[in-house]
């Protein structure tokens, strides 16, 4: 338990950090990202069919996701690791509702929420801990509620650490990680990936899920 409190710690200081200037890259990162953008429409459409509970955005950052998916009219909050960047996502959108929290212990009722996304979130955690996240995720969501998990795809390779520019991260075979989301309790609704876009190293993975 200490060493993953470590790497919680050492992820939020990293993050804290570069805060500024990553809100300042990724504001309008949606805009060119037409694929992206119709994965987020797919996800906000799943969710509005359960009609029940909010939906949360884990790991959400300066929180331009959480605002874009407001605009799909979700009822949405976020959390983070972060306080410089929850702090960042208040300011930036004073309508919405930030948390500060971690994604594998959320204070949240058994079944609260109707979705859950997790936008290059999940990439952080050592891979051994991720079935713990997941399960924390169906914990958390509705029976029926929508998931949707965006990564960055190892292309065919293991799972394996890159040099992330704020903290390490790792690349999933897609179907690796669509495995422990079954295990965990989800059955997938659908995927897809997409190949690196101008400035960006590797392909995009993701996965839409229902929890069972």
């Amino acid at each position: 338990m200490t060493e993953l409190r470590s790497y919680l710690c050492a992820t939020a200081d990293a993050y804290d950090a570069v805060a500024v200037r990553y809100a300042d890259l990724v504001r309008d990162g949606l805009d060119c990202l037409p694929l992206d953008r119709a994965v987020l429409a797919a996800f906000a459409e799943l969710a509005r069919a359960t009609g029940t509970g909010p939906v949360a955005e884990l790991g959400c950052g300066p929180g331009y996701v959480t605002a874009h998916l407001r605009k799909l009219e979700l009822d949405v909050f976020g959390v983070d690791l972060s306080p410089v960047m929850i702090d960042l996502a208040r300011e930036a959108y004073p309508d919405l509702r930030f948390e500060l929290g971690s994604m594998d212990a959320l204070d949240l009722a058994d079944g609260e929420l109707g979705g859950i996304v997790s936008w290059y979130s999940v990439i952080h955690a050592p891979p051994q801990e991720v079935p713990s996240y997941l399960a924390e995720f169906r914990r958390t969501l509705t029976v029926g509620g929508a998931l949707l998990l965006a990564f960055f795809e190892s292309e065919g390779g293991p799972v394996e650490a890159f040099d992330h520019k704020v903290t390490t991260a790792y690349r999933w075979p897609i179907d690796d990680l669509a495995g422990l989301a079954r295990d965990a309790g989800f059955v997938e609704v659908g995927r897809m990936l997409r190949e690196p876009g101008e400035g960006e190293r590797y392909r995009r993975g993701h996965l839409l899920m229902r929890a069972q």
